[in-house]
């Protein structure tokens, strides 16, 4: 697959077969001239970080009066469905903690919600160990998608054969590929809660998982849900280092830091191609959404990204 450079998209665009039909927004390009161009149209939601907040916060609160929600999300990703053809919708961990729905029902509630969402895949964040391998485990049943991470050993644990390592999904004849990595849990994470699972190279992994669904699966858009933050201090890798370092990855989805980007960042990997790395703060103020046009014959793509803020309002957009 060649990248196109963001620059260039509005003249590829312009280019393609739905030009003569006049200028159209990005995100909105209507399905009926995409199915006569040779154009493909990918739609990726993202979450992060949701911390089990099943409740808008209040509308008194002095920072995020009205957002988020468990009922408003799902109305919102609903009304995205009912526009756009070829939608994922990715979580990127610490499902868990932050309510006493949590402490409660010990991640159920969290599972069943984001199940009736149907959510495609998510990752495991450092919070979804709180209640300890056999409670992760417990709660698995009442996810009706599966968990995908690369650096986590848990072969001596309860959650063996419990991940996978990677899920290729096909979408209007584009092939996608994700795959996950999570933080380093020692010093962050009881000992007790994470057990005998075995932390491998974030990097060394990310790099395997890449080329294997790249070069070998032949996957057209690469993307890897992370729960290592945005950026960190010290020695501690993050999305923005990965993202330099890697090579395969198209887009980097990311949680941790509770970072709230407006729009995805653009960053240059190793090879010197555009790879964008994306997070859209905490407790499920926001959906994170990055348009991908794929042209059918040659699998150039362009990408534009956003995040939209989660409320009553936005799903009367």
């Amino acid at each position: 697959m060649e990248e196109l450079n963001l620059n260039s998209r509005r003249s590829f665009l312009k280019k393609s077969a739905f030009a003569g039909a006049g200028f159209f927004a990005f995100n909105s390009i209507p399905n009926d001239v995409l199915a006569k161009s040779e154009l493909v149209k990918i739609t990726i939601l993202h979450t992060n970080d949701v911390h089990s907040h099943i409740d808008p916060f209040p509308e008194n609160d002095p920072k995020y009066p009205g957002l988020g929600g468990a009922v408003n999300r799902a109305a919102l990703i609903k009304k995205i469905r009912m526009e756009e053809k070829n939608v994922l919708l990715l979580d990127c961990g610490d499902i868990f903690q932050g309510t006493p729905y949590f402490n409660m029902y010990g991640g159920e509630l969290e599972f069943k919600l984001m199940s009736m969402m149907q959510y495609d895949a998510s990752t495991i964040g450092n919070h979804d160990f709180d209640n300890g391998l056999d409670g992760l485990v417990k709660q698995l049943p009442h996810a009706a998608f599966p968990f995908i991470n690369n650096n986590y050993d848990f072969s001596d644990t309860p959650m063996a054969g419990k991940t996978i390592p990677h899920k290729i999904f096909m979408k209007d004849g584009i092939k996608i590929g994700v795959f996950g990595i999570g933080i380093e849990l020692a010093g962050l994470v009881d000992k007790r809660m994470y057990g005998n699972t075995i932390y491998l190279d974030p990097v060394k992994k990310a790099a395997e998982a890449a080329h294997h669904l790249k070069q070998e699966e032949k996957c057209d858009l690469v993307i890897c849900l992370s729960h290592l933050g945005y950026t960190s201090k010290g020695k501690q890798i993050n999305d923005v280092e990965l993202a330099k370092k890697s090579k395969y990855i198209d887009v980097i989805l990311g949680a941790h830091t509770h970072t709230f980007l407006d729009k995805p960042s653009e960053y240059q990997n190793s090879d010197g191609k555009k790879i964008l790395v994306a997070q859209v703060g905490w407790a499920g103020l926001r959906l994170g959404r990055i348009d991908y046009i794929f042209e059918r014959k040659t699998k150039k793509m362009a990408a534009e990204g956003h995040s939209i803020k989660i409320s009553k309002k936005s799903i009367a957009i």
